[in-house]
């Protein structure tokens, strides 16, 4: 890190079932961006696993375990912080799965874990989702050091709740990452939209790594991994391929915007009672 600013890469990946293969697609993507400079690298929502919930059964597995070793090794080699999208994490002694987000420090370090809060039960006009059938929501907010900034944790449908990203806010995030595999039919309509309006309100850096492309269980992702500064200014977007999106987050110019426009510093928390 140099100063008061960070390189950041949004990954961009169309995972599949096949496990070996998205692990060789995240280790040649997180390699390149690191080589073009980047400090943090942020993988996509299921980025090790996507494809039907036979799929993520077969799959899951706990953390640590060998996907986090994987991402561990990979974070101390290159000596980067590393967001590992969200993977599908096993915990023994239950019976659904959890859909999980875990952020490594340079040295390899397992800094946080943070488990999804919002899952997916949503009707569209292509199909149906139900990720509670064999997804149990995460009940934690999580922040973490990175650096000179604090990260704020996580994971797609999370970006339709912005109470989240308040009290993410006021726990100090000056990064929100939001790793995710929005469909293709709500993403060309909400994605940047959302992404947005997720760093005007909370004057905050969005990286915003993402699925793209169509799945093994019919559906298409939108892509389209971005990073937005804190006036809501898109920094980047990876167009629709496997790629990345790189881009410096100033955090002086964060702190002018936070200091001459105090809308964080002007919230009247006694009038929200209700």
């Amino acid at each position: 890190m140099k100063g008061r600013s960070i390189v950041a890469a949004a990954i961009q990946m169309s995972s599949t079932s096949n496990k070996a293969e998205n692990f060789e697609t995240a280790e040649l993507l997180t390699r390149k961006a690191a080589s073009a400079g980047s400090e943090m690298v942020a993988l996509p929502e299921l980025w090790s696993c996507h494809g039907r919930e036979e799929a993520y059964e077969k799959n899951a597995e706990p953390i640590p375990g060998t996907t986090t070793d994987f991402l561990s090794g990979l974070a101390r080699e290159l000596g980067l912080y590393l967001l590992g999208g969200s993977v599908v994490e096993r915990e023994p002694g239950t019976e659904r799965l959890f859909n999980t987000s875990a952020f490594f420090d340079p040295s390899g370090e397992l800094v946080a874990v943070y488990r999804k809060i919002h899952l997916f039960d949503v009707k569209v006009p292509d199909r149906e989702y139900v990720e509670s059938r064999i997804v149990a929501p995460g009940r934690k907010v999580v922040t973490a050091k990175a650096g000179i900034a604090n990260l704020g944790l996580s994971v797609c449908f999370d970006l339709r709740f912005p109470e989240l990203y308040r009290m993410l806010a006021l726990r100090g995030a000056e990064i929100l990452a939001v790793p995710a595999a929005f469909t293709l039919g709500t993403g060309k309509d909400h994605w940047e939209l959302l992404l947005r309006a997720r760093a005007v309100e909370n004057q905050a850096y969005v990286v915003a790594p993402a699925q793209w492309g169509k799945k093994e269980d019919g559906r298409w992702t939108y892509g389209r991994s971005m990073i937005v500064d804190p006036w809501g200014t898109i920094l980047g977007v990876c167009p629709n391929r496997d790629g990345y999106v790189l881009a410096t987050l100033d955090f002086d110019y964060l702190d002018r915007i936070r200091a001459e426009f105090p809308a964080l510093a002007s919230r009247q928390p006694e009038a929200y009672d209700w």
